[in-house]
C-alpha cells in the first residue's frame, strides 16, 4: 500500500510548524520574562556600563590684600588617571610614561596592574607632560580636569596663610581658619561613555556657584613686602636665628603686616619643616623683657600712685632682694618715673611695682590683654603666661615689671602698645575684612571692636610722652627714631630661657615696640629678634628695622612728616594774607 506523498508534507511541514511555535514561544517567554521580570535590573545594568557619575567642585575661594591684590588662587590643572581593566599591557604601558611622569616604573606598573577600576598616576601635571602621556596613544588613560592652589606673591606672607592639600582642604593659617568660607561646593552628575571608558563631550556646565567665598585680609601687599624685607636684613646683619614683625593700625586693631624670617614658600610647603610653617607672632609665648616696662609705668600712672616726676634712687646699678640681686647695664642713682623708661632701669622699674603693689600690676597687666587670647582669627593662638599676683613673691612682682617671669605673643604685646598709642583702648585685633560670595557680594564685614578701656586718654597722654624721650638724645631707642617724624618706643632685650628652667648665658630676644607718628599714631609696630649674635640690644638690633618699616610704611600711607605739616601751615597762612 503506497503511501499518500502530499500526506508526508502536510506532516512534515505540521512538525516543522510546531518546532517554530516552540522556538518562537520559547523565545517569547524568555523575552517576556527579560521585559517584564528582569526588564528594570537590566536596564539599570545597561545604563550603569554606558553611564558615569561625575562629581562636579567649583573653584576654592581667593585669598586678597585690603586691596583685592591675590595673595592665593585656584587655577586651572590637569591630573592623570587610569582604568586598568582597559590596559593591556602594563609593563609596556609604565616603561612609557614612567620618564614623563618622573615616577618609577615599578610603581607605575603596580598602579596600572591594579584590580581597581580607578587609580590617580599623577595629580596636577604641567600642560608640556600632559601633552606628551597624550601623545603615547595609551588606551585607559583619563586626563581630569582639577583646580590647583597658587601662591602668586611666593613667601610674602607665607606663615600667615598657610596652605592648603592637593584635594584643595585648608591645613594651616588663613587657609585652615576660613576653611568652611573659602571651601567650594560640588555636585555629582552623570554622562555617557563608550565602551572604551571615553566620555562623550557634552556641552559646558556653569559652576560659578559652586564656588568658594573669597577672604579679604586686612594686610597690606605693599606693608608686608616693607616688613619682610627690614626684618630680613636685621636677622641676617645679625646673624640671628630667626624674627618675626607685627604692623597693626592703632584706632581699628587691623593686623597690616606679620612678618616671619626666614620665609616659607606655601607653594611647596612639603619641602619645609613643620616648625617653618608656624605662625609664630600668634603662637610662640616668650618673655618680652624691657618692652612690659611700658605698661607697668601706665599701672602706676593710672593708679595715681606715681606721677612722671616722681623719683627713685636706683642703687647705682645693684639691687638686692631676698638672695636675688637685680642689676642694671649702668650705674643709676636718683632717677624720675620718665627716666627709668628712657634708661631702661630694672631696678628703678622694680621700686615703681613695689610702690603700686602686686595686686594692682596685676591688674593692669591683666586689662592689656596679658594671659589671655586676643581672639585673633588664626589657628594656634597662645594665652601666655601670667601667674596669679597671689603666689608672686617680692622678686616676681619686680621681674614681671621689667618683662621677666611673664611670657607674651607679639600680637598680645603689640595690641598693648596699640592701646596706648590710641588713646587707651585695648582694640581686638583682626586679619580679615571681608567675607565675599562668587558673586561679588559681602556677606560678611569685620569692624573694629573695643575690647575694653585699660587706661585713661591722660595717661596714655602721659605714657606717650615718656616713650618719646626713649628715641631721643640718651635713650635706648635711638636707632629707632625717624626723619620728619615723631617715634614712641621701647626697647627689649631679655635673656631666654634654656632646657634646664634656667637662663641660658649669651642667648637673647632683642626687640623694639612702638608707634609713629607721637602726634596721631597711624601705626604700631614690633619687631623681634631670636638669639642674635653680633648684638643682643634691642636699640641696636631690632630698632633700626622698625626705623625702616615705619619710615617707609608712613610715606606708603601718605602721612605727612611734622615739618610738612608746619610748611603747609605757613603756606596756607601766606595764601590766606594775600
Amino acid at each position: 500500500m503506497k503511501t499518500d506523498p502530499s500526506r508526508k508534507v502536510r506532516l512534515r511541514s505540521a512538525v516543522v510548524s510546531l518546532l517554530f511555535v516552540a522556538l518562537f514561544g520559547t523565545i517569547a517567554v524568555r523575552a517576556a520574562q527579560l521585559q517584564v521580570v528582569k526588564g528594570s535590573w537590566l536596564s539599570s545594568r545597561a545604563e550603569r556600563q554606558y553611564q558615569r557619575v561625575l562629581t562636579v567642585t567649583g573653584k576654592r575661594g581667593t585669598i586678597v590684600d585690603t586691596n583685592g591684590d591675590p595673595l592665593a588662587v585656584s587655577v586651572q590643572a590637569t591630573s592623570i588617571a587610569a582604568d586598568p581593566r582597559l590596559i593591556k599591557d602594563p609593563y609596556g604601558a609604565a616603561k612609557r610614561m614612567a620618564p614623563r611622569l618622573n615616577i618609577s616604573r615599578k610603581v607605575l606598573q603596580k598602579k596600572l596592574a591594579s584590580k581597581r577600576h580607578f587609580v590617580w598616576l599623577k595629580r596636577e601635571v604641567t600642560p608640556d607632560v600632559v601633552e606628551a602621556i597624550r601623545g603615547l596613544d595609551i588606551a585607559g588613560l583619563h586626563f581630569m580636569a582639577e583646580t590647583s592652589r597658587v601662591y602668586p606673591a611666593k613667601t610674602q606672607a607665607g606663615q600667615l596663610l598657610g596652605f592648603a592639600s592637593i584635594d584643595g582642604r585648608g591645613l594651616e593659617g588663613v587657609e585652615f581658619f576660613y576653611e568652611k568660607q573659602l571651601q567650594a561646593s560640588s555636585h555629582k552628575i552623570q554622562v555617557a561613555k563608550d565602551a572604551l571608558g571615553r566620555g562623550f563631550d557634552g556641552p559646558p556646565r556653569e559652576t560659578t556657584a559652586l564656588n568658594g567665598k573669597d577672604v579679604q585680609l586686612t594686610i597690606d601687599r605693599n606693608i608686608q613686602f616693607i616688613t619682610e624685607k627690614a626684618l630680613e636684613e636685621a636677622v641676617t646683619t645679625h646673624e640671628a636665628r630667626n624674627g618675626l614683625a607685627v604692623v597693626m593700625a592703632p584706632d581699628s586693631g587691623a593686623v597690616l603686616a606679620l612678618a616671619h624670617y626666614p620665609y616659607f614658600n606655601p607653594n611647596a610647603f612639603g619641602d619645609f619643616q613643620r616648625d617653618d610653617w608656624r605662625n609664630r607672632a600668634v603662637t610662640d609665648p616668650f618673655e618680652p623683657g624691657s618692652t612690659m616696662k611700658i605698661f607697668s609705668a601706665a599701672a602706676a600712672i593710672d593708679s595715681g600712685l606715681v606721677r612722671a616726676d616722681s623719683i627713685f634712687y636706683c642703687e647705682n646699678g645693684a639691687y638686692r632682694i631676698g638672695r636675688n640681686t637685680v642689676h642694671d647695664t649702668k650705674e643709676h642713682g636718683w632717677l624720675s618715673l620718665q627716666q627709668i623708661v628712657k634708661y631702661s632701669s630694672n631696678i628703678g622699674s622694680v621700686k615703681v611695682a613695689e610702690t603700686i603693689g602686686a595686686k594692682t600690676l596685676h591688674r593692669y597687666l591683666t586689662a592689656f590683654g596679658f594671659g589671655s587670647r586676643t581672639g585673633i582669627d588664626c589657628p594656634g593662638e597662645t594665652p601666655g603666661r601670667l601667674s596669679g599676683y597671689k603666689s608672686w613673691s617680692a622678686i616676681d612682682n619686680g621681674a614681671i615689671s621689667f618683662g621677666q617671669g611673664v611670657s607674651v605673643s607679639a600680637l598680645q604685646l603689640t595690641a598693648a602698645a596699640a592701646a596706648i598709642a590710641n588713646g587707651g583702648r585695648l582694640m581686638q585685633p583682626y586679619l580679615v575684612k571681608a567675607i565675599i560670595d562668587a558673586s561679588g557680594k559681602v556677606v560678611q564685614q569685620r569692624s573694629p571692636k573695643t575690647v575694653r578701656r585699660v587706661v585713661s586718654p591722660q595717661t596714655a597722654r602721659t605714657i606717650q610722652k615718656i616713650l618719646h624721650t626713649v628715641t631721643t638724645s640718651g635713650g635706648t631707642g635711638e636707632a629707632a627714631a625717624l626723619e620728619g617724624y615723631t617715634v614712641c618706643g621701647k626697647t627689649g632685650t631679655a635673656q631666654k630661657i634654656g632646657p634646664d628652667g634656667r637662663y641660658a648665658p649669651g642667648k637673647y630676644v632683642s626687640s623694639f615696640l612702638g608707634f609713629a607718628p607721637a602726634e596721631a599714631p597711624a601705626l604700631a609696630i614690633l619687631v623681634v629678634v631670636d638669639e642674635p649674635r653680633k648684638s643682643h640690644y634691642g636699640g641696636q638690633v631690632a630698632g633700626p628695622a622698625f626705623r625702616t618699616i615705619a619710615q617707609e610704611t608712613l610715606h606708603y600711607l601718605n602721612v605727612m612728616p611734622a615739618h610738612g605739616m608746619e610748611r603747609l601751615r605757613v603756606a596756607i597762612d601766606e595764601e590766606v594774607k594775600g
